[in-house]
């Protein structure tokens, strides 16, 4: 366990990790942008990618792009270099992984943090039942799995040379309940499941991979919909730097091996290694409660965004 604390006002004395290379994906905003900052505050050198940058737009609309992220990693005290990166492109995958070689010739930290299932949200009820569901947004959480698959796939041989290595899958399950919709159950548990079996692979490789739980989060997402949302199931948590502040200590802990394979929550770690949020606020692990899922929580979110978005361009959807 880390010995660094911080102080009441959510001051955090960052673990100094000046000699690590990592890749956050999905880092333009949400809970990868938090990673990256908090990362970046460590000293660590962070590849920023995502789809949305300043040549190509930013996805739905929201706030973020890789470039302005990277540039704040480098204002944190550490390297920030931005990667527009689809993580669904193939082609895109192996340019990522070449850079890296080229560049650094390692990885010591990998987030699987890119994650599509939200998007078009508000064309269908994201927590209506399967038989009317479409295909396509199977196809989108489907593709975030495959996508962490294949990014981990690619970048693990930049590991194993040094035998040594964290890889972190962020999602959110809770135990066996069912999250409220089908396939973005499925592929939320078996996020996890991906990351209990890489662990198992590489057990025997000194590299851990583990997957991490965030709460529920103050992301562009909820900000664009906070006037429209009130207090009400989309209340927030807590920070996306406070999900970040969960990976830079388990990637300074010295026995994260032991971790290997295992489902960590952010508020159990933040009790744990003594950090808390950046308002000075600990909040603890996320559990649902109550009869609402998952699911429809996340469809009046990404619905008020949708209000919210209209509301803004002058529109109706």
């Amino acid at each position: 366990m880390s010995d660094i604390g911080t102080e009441g006002d959510g001051a955090w004395r960052a673990p100094r990790l000046e000699d690590a290379v990592a890749v956050v994906t999905g880092a333009s905003r949400g809970v990868g942008r938090g990673i990256a900052l908090a990362l970046g505050q460590a000293g660590v050198t962070v590849y920023v990618t995502a789809r949305s940058s300043r040549a190509d737009g930013r996805t739905e609309g929201l706030p973020g792009t890789v470039e302005e992220v990277a540039e704040e990693v480098s204002a944190r005290g550490g390297t920030g270099i931005a990667v527009r990166c689809d993580h669904a492109s193939a082609e895109d995958n192996r340019a990522l992984a070449e850079r890296v070689r080229e560049a650094h010739g390692r990885l010591d930290l990998l987030v699987n943090n890119a994650w599509a299932g939200y998007e078009r949200s508000g064309e269908v009820r994201f927590d209506a039942p399967f038989w009317e569901q479409p295909m396509w947004r199977y196809d989108l959480c489907a593709g975030s799995l495959r996508a962490q698959y294949e990014v981990t796939r690619l970048l693990v041989p930049l590991m194993l040379p040094r035998r040594r290595g964290l890889i972190v899958g962020i999602g959110y399950t809770d135990g066996e309940e069912y999250l409220g919709q089908a396939a973005y159950d499925v592929f939320k548990h078996g996020s996890d499941r991906l990351s209990r079996a890489f662990a198992r692979d590489l057990r025997r490789h000194g590299v851990t991979a583990l997957a991490l739980h965030p709460g529920f989060v103050r992301t562009e997402r909820v900000a664009a919909a906070a006037e429209l949302m009130g207090s009400g199931p989309a209340g927030v948590v807590h920070s996306p730097e406070y999900a970040g502040r969960a990976v830079a200590e388990l990637a300074a802990d010295p026995q994260v091996g032991a971790r290997a394979g295992q489902v960590l929550a952010v508020g159990d770690l933040a009790a744990e290694y003594g950090f808390t949020d950046v308002d000075g606020s600990r909040p603890p692990a996320f559990r649902l409660e109550g009869r609402m899922t998952l699911a429809t929580r996340m469809d009046r979110l990404n619905r008020a965004v949708a209000a919210a978005g209209a509301r803004t361009t002058g529109t109706r959807r």
